[in-house]
């Protein structure tokens, strides 16, 4: 016959063995499972005159032991944060605690390697020459693109520019670490991995001036390239609504079972806002396989970071939400390159997200509508772009292993600035899409309302065409 104390036994020893393994709310649940379950059958098997006994002995034995598991416990068994260490003082944790997360970096200033560096994160063990070379090539592109860019906007030729001056690197040694097939959700200065990935000064030269070659057909504000074959999502205006929409694309990834993973990227300003806080939320809690890439450059426009957050910069947010998370030297080529590489192995290994802030430095302008000499002073600009520029580290780098020279990069740049300037001729001569494509591409027929607006559109443009009447 069955008894309380076979139960009881049992009990026990499956309590025993969740509790090793760190199961803290087993006790409870099992134990209130145990009180419905077993409690009523075996006491009530037994004969009625020893029941009330068999009942008393349970009920202390019970109580006995839930609170050795109590007493002896260091670890709570709220819910809401399982696992926390008890403690018997009134603690107050410091907002801004005097140790702060490392920055993970490679080479130095001067473009020389750190002989404490892993094999297996040495560039001279890791990548060859040819592939050193096209990295430094492509960030020289991407520096004679963003000036000459610049250029045409101040003569009036474009209409609008961002520049990544300073950030190259950020952008180059990241693509050079992913697949294409990986999907890149962009912010504003992430024209670097579109051109790494084959995007042409034909394409980025079109899509500026607005013309029917490129795919928005001149209905997108210009640097907000997108490109579907590359895998790379149309940038927004809107200030972080990129992030979230990683979030839901990676979680589509993860339920495909994409051996990809989604990349998305944004700049320490953007994550002051409400979207980045969802996105990373939800990413932590579905596990989805996205990559957060944050370009702290300093300034979310004219906003200082000292003015923007008082904690140890993005990476700690990261920590907040439980997500695994990485601080490297942006400015440095290899530290970007073999992080992103790294990452993105722990995301398809885990199926976990992870957040990797870049330190980098804004050595332009916000944008072509911005005078950041308002705002700071030309000496700290100088300081920077000199001292840390990631263009003059990765030359140096080169030229240690002879695989560079200055007559070399001046010859490449100034071949860079004639390709440049024949794709902006021809984009600039290039014909504008017809007016009527202002009401394509959205519904497979246009609804009412459009097509009352289109009649009244063109209406309007005819009577402009009539001579006015003299008075």
């Amino acid at each position: 016959m069955a008894t309380w104390k076979h139960g009881w036994e049992l009990w026990e020893r499956l309590t025993e063995r969740n509790m090793n393994k760190k199961n803290l709310l087993f006790p409870l649940r099992s134990l209130s499972c145990f009180d419905q379950l077993c409690l009523k059958h075996c006491i009530r098997s037994q004969p009625s005159a020893s029941r009330k006994t068999c009942n008393s002995e349970f009920m202390e034995s019970r109580r006995t032991l839930l609170r050795r598991y109590s007493a002896s416990s260091s670890e709570y068994y709220f819910p809401g944060a399982i696992g926390a260490p008890y403690t018997d003082k009134l603690e107050l944790i410091a907002g801004e605690k005097e140790g702060r997360i490392p920055c993970f970096r490679i080479m130095n200033e001067l473009g020389e390697v750190s002989s404490a560096i892993e094999k297996e994160y040495h560039p001279d063990h890791q990548v060859e020459p040819s592939m050193m070379t096209s990295m430094y090539q492509h960030m020289l592109k991407l520096h004679v693109m963003d000036t000459m860019l610049y250029s045409a906007q101040r003569q009036g030729r474009i209409s609008f520019c961002m520049t990544s001056f300073g950030e190259e690197a950020t952008a180059i040694g990241s693509a050079a670490a992913l697949e294409t097939a990986d999907v890149i959700f962009g912010q504003y200065r992430e024209q670097g991995v579109l051109l790494w990935r084959g995007f042409t000064y034909r394409d980025f030269c079109n899509q500026c001036c607005g013309n029917a070659l490129e795919p928005a057909k001149g209905r997108q504000m210009p640097v907000h390239y997108g490109s579907k074959e590359l895998n790379f999502v149309t940038i927004s205006s809107p200030l972080a609504t990129q992030i979230p929409q990683a979030s839901g694309y990676a979680y589509g990834m993860k339920l495909s079972r994409s051996k990809n993973i989604t990349v998305c990227y944004f700049g320490e300003g953007a994550a002051s806002e409400g979207d980045f806080h969802a996105a990373l939320n939800f990413a932590a809690t579905l596990e989805c396989p996205v990559l957060f890439v944050c370009r702290n450059n300093g300034y979310a426009i004219s906003t200082p970071a000292k003015e923007q957050y008082r904690g140890d910069g993005i990476a700690g947010r990261g920590l907040a939400y439980g997500i695994d998370s990485m601080r490297v030297d942006g400015n440095d080529l290899w530290a970007v390159y073999f992080a992103v590489k790294e990452a993105k192995r722990r995301i398809l290994e885990t199926n976990r997200p992870l957040l990797l802030e870049l330190l980098t430095y804004r050595g332009g302008h916000h944008s072509t509508s911005d005078d950041s000499s308002r705002y700071r002073q030309k000496n700290e600009i100088e300081l920077y772009s000199e001292r840390l520029s990631p263009l003059r580290r990765m030359k140096h780098f080169l030229a240690f292993r002879n695989c560079w020279n200055d007559e070399m990069d001046e010859k490449y740049i100034e071949e860079q600035r004639k390709e440049l300037l024949t794709a902006l001729e021809e984009a600039e001569k290039a014909p504008k899409a017809p007016l009527e494509d202002l009401f394509n591409d959205v519904y497979d027929q246009l609804t009412p309302n459009l097509q009352r607006q289109k009649t009244m559109l063109f209406e309007f443009l005819e009577r402009q065409k009539r001579p006015t009447h003299s008075s």
